[in-house]
């Protein structure tokens, strides 16, 4: 399939996946999610598939919206047909030419489409040693919200399952409880031997939040994920200027797509870090804009999940292995359902590679 991809017809399927627990997000508990399978294939050669995901996210993706499937099944039926350059970059100059930046996650779902498709359909989106070598991606093991005892559960199995960096969401019980469970992981690991990151999506006011950050640095942490809500770009200065420890940026990147407007959130607030969903900042061709930016002015980056199914996080991990990258990476999230499609993605002592099982689509 190298070369020009001619008379390319797209198609959709919504898939709801089933959560294996109650999952606590700052904007409430998530029982199951709809996400959608976009299938892109050539008239040519009807037999080769390629595979995208467009997966947003309630109440946060800026395509979280009610006409969400008629929008992505006009998408599909008016681009059907078109001629799509058969290159990397063609095919990313092509989705952001005809996908409006108001739709990020079908704009990487149908990057990872065409991408696929390109390959040959074996859901191959880069040629990684990823994929191609079974080189491992370490991730870090991620502790959702929940009453205590429910967390503290998930904390001594991540730990026992030999992750070395573990991501504690916060700001939906008591404070001091959240500090005594981050204390239990310190009195039994040190700094060196399991890296800690937190996440409030959020939750803290800006008045308060100084004062949570000196109380919780204590226990040795990486960084505090989005300690107050986005868009408080002045308040998130002066917190990232004063801040005991290093913060990083993720609802923050959402919605902003200009170049320029990129590079001066990131130079006026300065973060230590950006988080990268490439779902809900727009695929692959904006998050390395962001990655470039970052780089470029010497912030920090992981990449994440956004609770996609296997079909998304495939991508995901591919993506991020084009990077020579040692940072842990959020990769955790195909273990989160009941029927996410069968992959070869493997999760053994806190990494992720790309095994030999067949796929289940």
């Amino acid at each position: 399939m190298e070369g020009v991809l001619k008379d390319i017809h797209f198609s959709y399927q919504p898939h709801l996946l089933r959560f294996r627990f109650e999952a606590g997000t700052s904007r409430g508990v998530l029982k199951d999610k709809t996400t959608y399978f976009i299938k892109a294939v050539s008239a040519k050669e009807p037999e080769i598939v390629g595979w995208g995901e467009a997966a947003p996210l309630p109440k946060l993706s800026i395509d979280d919206v009610l006409d969400f499937e008629k929008k992505l099944s006009t998408f599909c039926e008016n681009l059907s047909g078109s001629p799509v350059l058969g290159s990397e970059k063609e095919i990313l100059d092509w989705v952001k030419t005809h996908i409006p930046e108001n739709f990020p996650s079908i704009r990487f779902a149908m990057e990872m489409a065409l991408l696929d498709l390109l390959h040959g359909g074996k859901k191959l989106i880069f040629d990684t040693p990823f994929y191609n070598g079974g080189k491992s991606i370490p991730i870090n093991g991620l502790i959702w919200m929940g009453e205590k005892e429910f967390m503290l559960d998930q904390i001594d199995k991540k730990l026992a399952e030999g992750y070395n960096c573990i991501k504690m969401k916060i700001g939906a019980i008591d404070f001091g409880q959240e500090c005594e469970l981050l204390g239990y992981i310190r009195e039994r690991h040190s700094a060196e031997q399991v890296i800690l990151r937190v996440d409030a999506n959020g939750a803290f006011s800006p008045a308060k939040a100084l004062t949570k950050l000196e109380r919780i640095q204590e226990f040795d942490l990486h960084s505090m994920e989005q300690p107050i809500r986005p868009g408080q770009i002045s308040e998130m200065a002066n917190l990232c200027k004063l801040t005991p420890l290093p913060i990083a940026l993720d609802e923050e990147l959402i919605g902003i797509h200009d170049f320029n407007k990129k590079r001066e959130l990131l130079e006026k607030i300065k973060p230590h870090y950006i988080i990268l969903k490439p779902t809900l900042v727009g695929g692959i061709g904006s998050s390395r804009e962001w990655i470039g930016l970052a780089e470029s002015l010497g912030i920090g980056w992981w990449m994440t999940s956004a609770l996609e199914s296997n079909i998304g996080l495939n991508a995901i991990a591919q993506f991020a292995s084009t990077y020579h990258h040692t940072i842990f990476h959020g990769l955790g999230t195909g273990q989160l359902y009941h029927n996410n499609i069968d992959s070869p993605l493997t999760i053994e002592r806190g990494e992720i590679r790309y095994g030999f099982e067949e796929w289940g689509i």
